[in-house]
């Protein structure tokens, strides 16, 4: 998941990519549940629900991206990126 949060921070946000610019990212990487995730949350308002949450689960780990961006446009791009950093690939 670290992988992952930081791809997503670097080619998503740190890029300034118009895809994500009214975005933020509010990664939860150490969960007492066994789930960490991070989450993708409107800029002016973080404490609405997301838009987004990519998580783990299992051992090995499962990934699992959902909510109202993967029904969009960006949604195949979102989970191409999460697939190629899950796998290792640090590129945007």
């Amino acid at each position: 998941m670290e992988r992952v949060a930081l791809g997503a921070n670097a080619c998503w946000f740190k890029s300034g990519d118009p895809a994500f610019k009214p975005y933020r990212l509010a990664p939860e990487l150490n969960s007492f549940s066994g789930r960490p995730r991070i989450l993708v949350v409107h800029r002016t308002r973080p404490e609405d629900r997301p838009l987004l949450v990519v998580q783990a689960e299992g051992n090995p780990s499962k990934l699992d991206a959902f909510g109202p961006m993967m029904n969009e446009a960006v949604g195949s791009r979102i989970a191409r990126d999460v697939t190629r950093w899950a796998g290792g690939s640090k590129g945007c």
